[in-house]
């Protein structure tokens, strides 16, 4: 498995595959051409179908001059690689094609080709859960002890810096009122929900300020604020909201927060490496399913599970999502996305309880809901994969109210 940096990315939403992705896909072409006289992309799948709403469009224009760019869309049209691909090609003045290049956005901001050879980026020797529980078992290790053992000296600043941005995210969406870009007119609920918790108390205070976190996460996110994907934009309120709510109600130290992390890095990372973490590739539950597990297993090594119980959170976080599907609305990561990031939060707290109640031996193991969700999403039609054109993505009402945009 690859480093648990690429599970946690700071940049800007509202999506890490349709906006983070593009954007380094560009980048990345256009420092290899600089110069071309034109430049010509292409968005196949879901990149195309969804793009004017995750902002594709608009990253990609950003990054070239748009006298020189040609940008089409192609939503029908799905390249064999992943569903999220893109072509980009640069010319000269005299119309001939000097390179061509075909990307794929996977997912957490990760881009690869037919040429990525992933077994480079590769540091940890053991790829399942089952393995990484004997490892720590026999050697009388803790989760994020594995992390430590296999990453880079700078993983816990790297962490560190991680965790800041999340609570400034937290912060500036608590702080900010009014509604999100996008045709939905969505107004900004964080910033209301935040001050009606105050006047309650006790387990309704926690859980209503539990809310407001994720919200506020998901608002910037959904504004195309500044995030950090965990694992990915669309799913990136729910592992902030529970850091935050458990420091913030249990006093746990920044050290504690940050061991969490690590040990919630490997669950992400888990998932992305034998299924899919990519909304266009397996659906919602590769996203919030993927965040809920991450936040559970968090939660519950914040609590004092152990690594058993850590394993039966994670394994609910995502048997509990799984089948979800991913139908943005008008193709925006707010109805049902932002939502859906509150009771992902407020699940990983059933399931923290639910584990911390056990000795942590269950029937299913966490591995085999991987598997689980791995085949389901390959099972879903691409109509409810990202591409707006099932489920909930075909009510065009604004607030129920059945008027249309």
């Amino acid at each position: 498995m690859e480093s648990i940096k690429e599970i946690y990315k700071t940049g800007h939403g509202p999506s890490s595959s349709h906006t983070m992705g593009p954007r380094l896909a560009a980048k990345t072409f256009l420092q290899k051409n600089p110069g071309a006289a034109k430049y010509e992309v292409m968005l196949y799948g879901s990149l195309a179908a969804t793009g004017l709403g995750h902002l594709t469009y608009k990253t990609i224009e950003e990054i070239f001059d748009k006298e020189n760019l040609l940008l089409h869309g192609s939503p029908e049209k799905f390249l064999p690689m992943h569903s999220n691909a893109m072509r980009f090609k640069a010319y000269n003045s005299a119309g001939k094609l000097l390179d061509e290049w075909v990307a794929y956005s996977i997912g957490g901001g990760a881009i690869v080709d037919e040429h990525t050879k992933l077994e480079e980026k590769q540091i940890y020797p053991l790829h399942s859960m089952e393995k990484i529980l004997e490892w720590c078992y026999e050697n009388g290790k803790n989760i994020w002890e594995y992390v430590e053992k296999y990453e880079e000296d700078d993983i816990w600043d790297y962490l560190r810096e991680a965790w800041e941005s999340m609570k400034d995210s937290i912060r500036r969406g608590l702080d900010a009122e009014g509604t999100l870009p996008g045709k939905l007119k969505l107004p900004r609920k964080a910033a209301g929900v935040f001050l009606k918790a105050k006047n309650f108390k006790d387990y309704i205070k926690k859980r209503s300020m539990l809310y407001a976190y994720a919200l506020a996460v998901s608002e910037e996110n959904a504004s195309g604020g500044k995030i950090v994907t965990a694992p990915t934009c669309g799913a990136c309120g729910v592992m902030p909201s529970i850091l935050y709510y458990h420091q913030k109600n249990y006093k746990s130290s920044d050290k504690q927060i940050l061991r969490a992390m690590a040990t919630a890095g490997i669950v992400g990372n888990l998932v992305k490496t034998n299924a899919s973490i990519s909304g266009a590739e397996v659906g919602c539950q590769g996203e919030v399913g993927t965040a809920c597990a991450m936040a559970s297993a968090a939660l519950t090594q914040l609590s004092g599970g152990s690594i058993f119980q850590i394993e039966y959170a994670a394994e609910m976080g995502l048997e509990h999502h799984l089948g979800l599907t991913c139908d943005p609305v008008f193709g925006l990561v707010q109805i049902p996305c932002i939502e859906r990031n509150a009771f992902a939060a407020a699940r990983a707290l059933n399931h923290k309880d639910y584990a911390m109640l056990s000795d942590g031996r269950h029937f299913i193991g966490f591995d085999k809901v991987v598997e689980t969700m791995k085949q389901t999403g390959q099972d879903l039609p691409s109509l409810y994969k990202e591409t707006s054109t099932g489920g909930l993505a075909l009510f065009h009402g604004i607030n129920g109210r059945g008027s249309e945009d």
